[in-house]
């Protein structure tokens, strides 16, 4: 636990600026590629949830390359656009991830299939110390149709299962896209 609690500090180090001071709290992080029929909306729920819990934060959208005009809306609702030429959404993710400001960083889809309106407990749990938050969709957060009844009922918990038998830790679900960290 100590080696990783040094990676750790190591790792948020080399996060702040020169002064050594991190410059936001938050960095809220959509990995986007086409997504300009949700992104108004994603952006909208995070803009709304760094005003009401009252934290210095940005909305990043590492755009892969998106055609559909998706970084002109991300920037026109106030988000940075970050381009990300590597292709994939694990490279957009690590380009988001790179160029975010935040103490922490809140990262989920940009397709409105996540609740970016409720990131209070994400935050609460992050200045507590944790060094991973993860969500869970089966606590009340599937929308109807979201999810095949394949991967709702037998994929997902069984590998979930598997994966709390094997890494002896909490996660409810180990394929949750929305994860704080």
């Amino acid at each position: 636990m100590v080696d990783r609690d040094r990676e750790w500090n190591k790792y948020m180090a080399e996060q702040t600026n020169p002064s050594g001071e991190y410059t936001l709290e938050l960095s809220i992080l959509m990995p986007c590629l086409n997504e300009a029929e949700t992104l108004e909306i994603c952006i909208q729920k995070a803009l709304r949830s760094l005003r009401e819990l009252d934290i210095a934060g940005e909305v990043i959208i590492a755009d892969n390359g998106s055609t559909d005009g998706s970084q002109d809306i991300a920037t026109r609702m106030g988000a940075r656009v970050v381009p990300v030429a590597a292709k994939g959404y694990g490279s957009a993710l690590m380009g988001g991830i790179i160029a975010a400001r935040g103490v922490y960083i809140i990262m989920g889809d940009a397709d409105d299939s996540y609740n970016f309106s409720n990131l209070g407990f994400f935050v609460n749990k992050l200045r507590e110390g944790f060094h991973l938050v993860m969500g869970n969709r089966f606590q009340g957060g599937i929308k109807p149709g979201a999810m095949p009844p394949l991967h709702k009922y037998l994929g997902n918990p069984v590998l979930t299962w598997v994966g709390r038998l094997f890494f002896a830790n909490p996660v409810g679900d180990f394929h949750c896209g929305t994860q704080g960290f």
